[in-house]
C-alpha cells in the first residue's frame, strides 16, 4: 500500500500529473483506492491539503513503479506542482 500526502503549489501542473499518473501503475498492478482533498483533522497537525492511497501487490511493486521509466518521467513536473511525501506500507 502507498499513501501520498500532498501540498499542492501550482493547481494546473498538479492536474496535468494527476492526470498521467493512472497510466503509470497499470504495469505495476497498481490500484488507485482515493485520492481526495483533507476534510477535517481528528488529531495532531496536517500541513498537506490531499492525500491519495494506491494499492500495490507488493513492496517490490511499489519500487518498481517509483523507479520505473513511464513514473520517472512525471517527478518533474510533480515536485514542481507540489511537496509530496510518499511512503510505502507493508500490510498485514
Amino acid at each position: 500500500m502507498l499513501i501520498g500526502r500532498v501540498r499542492i503549489k501550482d493547481q494546473a501542473k498538479w492536474a496535468a500529473y494527476r492526470d498521467a499518473l493512472p497510466a503509470t501503475l497499470v504495469a505495476w498492478q497498481g490500484t488507485l483506492v482515493a485520492r481526495g482533498q483533507d476534510a477535517i483533522v481528528l488529531a495532531g497537525t496536517a500541513d498537506e491539503t490531499d492525500s491519495v492511497v494506491i494499492r500495490f501487490p507488493s513492496l517490490a511493486a511499489i519500487e518498481g513503479w517509483y523507479a520505473s521509466d513511464a513514473y520517472q518521467r512525471l517527478t518533474a513536473i510533480r515536485d514542481e506542482a507540489a511537496d509530496v511525501t510518499i511512503v510505502g506500507y507493508r500490510i498485514g
